[in-house]
């Protein structure tokens, strides 16, 4: 198992934007734009989605995940990771997404919730990617 480096892991205090690539049933690859989060005590990477949604019905039937990300103030500085969920819950998922709304809009999540919010935990099994243009 690898781990986010500590010299990247400012990007998860930042409006940092991630794409995020699965898996289709069909394996066809799915990329999506998500906001992003890390919790370094136990290094795993978090994405907060709902229930049903594209990404999250690619993870249940197959972990794998691809997650790349681009420092908003230097698009040079750059992470991307190959990496498995290990965990899809609800737990704290509600809290979550209104941390997470906070940081990239300045208040509680807005969107109405049509299902219920999860939470991916995604392990890092492997740094592809680790550019630091400073």
């Amino acid at each position: 198992m690898a781990s986010v480096p500590d010299s990247f892991q400012d990007l998860f205090d930042k409006q940092t934007y991630a794409h995020v690539a699965t898996l289709s049933d069909e394996r066809d690859p799915h990329v999506t734009p998500v906001w992003i989060d890390y919790d370094a005590d136990d290094e795993r990477i978090l994405i907060n989605s709902e229930r049903g949604r594209q990404k999250v019905r690619n993870l249940e039937a197959d972990p794998s995940v691809g997650v790349s990300m681009t420092d908003p103030d230097d698009p040079y500085r750059r992470l991307s990771i190959i990496g498995e969920i290990d965990e899809i819950t609800t737990d704290g998922a509600r809290a979550h997404i209104d941390e997470l709304a906070r940081r990239y809009t300045g208040e509680a999540y807005q969107t109405p919730i049509e299902t219920e919010r999860v939470l991916l935990r995604i392990r890092v099994d492997e740094v592809v990617d680790a550019q630091d243009s400073g």
